[in-house]
């Protein structure tokens, strides 16, 4: 228990003087400023409709799982993670970009999948070695929506 709060505490250090994480074929390379991620991952803007998309899209981002989004025209919103309405009231851009990308580099407990890593992971299916849930172009779009989510 105690190397486990060792482990969140060091990297919440490591983000708060800013790491850069590195590319592999699938993913870009970001960087961690303070407590989110400052930058777009593709050097744009995300599209507002493509994210509310794959938010919802049981086969991408699937964040309705977990979370309760103003989506009314889908059913069985999740319950285990925290109502989005109001997340960009909450959080900033940069801070939501952290949390979509790998939500474990601010709480080594949660149970939110790191929708943009492609490494370090266990007992993974052979289809996924190597590559992200989510592309550099779907965090940004997913960022966009949430974005609008005040």
């Amino acid at each position: 228990m105690k190397m486990h709060r060792l482990l969140g505490a060091t990297v919440i250090i490591a983000a708060s003087v800013g790491m850069t994480f590195a590319a592999s074929a699938e993913t870009v390379a970001y960087k961690i400023v303070d407590d989110g991620i400052p930058k777009s991952l593709t050097g744009k803007s995300g599209d507002a409709k493509a994210g509310r998309k794959v938010a919802y899209n049981r086969k991408t981002g699937n964040c309705l799982a977990c979370h309760k989004l103003p989506i009314p025209e889908q059913q069985f919103h999740g319950e285990v993670g925290p109502d989005l309405k109001g997340v960009a009231s909450r959080y900033s851009e940069a801070e939501i970009r952290l949390r979509v990308v790998d939500s474990k580099k601010m709480n080594s407990d949660t149970i939110m999948p790191a929708f943009y890593r492609d490494s370090g992971f266990t007992r993974l299916q052979k289809k996924w070695v190597g590559k992200s849930i989510l592309k550099a172009q779907e965090v940004e779009d997913l960022v966009a929506y949430l974005m609008t989510l005040k």
